[in-house]
């Protein structure tokens, strides 16, 4: 490839490490937190005494 032609966007998104880095944190966390909420809304009201 000559340096005139565009990278592809995955491919810009492969050779920046900050990127990576910030998808890295953010994917499981969003994930675990979403999972979590779920869990919590699947949780029976507890009986009184």
């Amino acid at each position: 490839m000559t340096e005139n032609t565009p990278k592809h966007i995955l491919q810009r998104l492969m050779d920046n490490p900050w990127i990576l880095l910030a998808l890295g944190l953010a994917i499981p966390f969003i994930s675990y937190t979403l999972w979590g909420w779920i869990e919590l809304l699947q949780v029976p009201p507890a009986p009184l005494p």
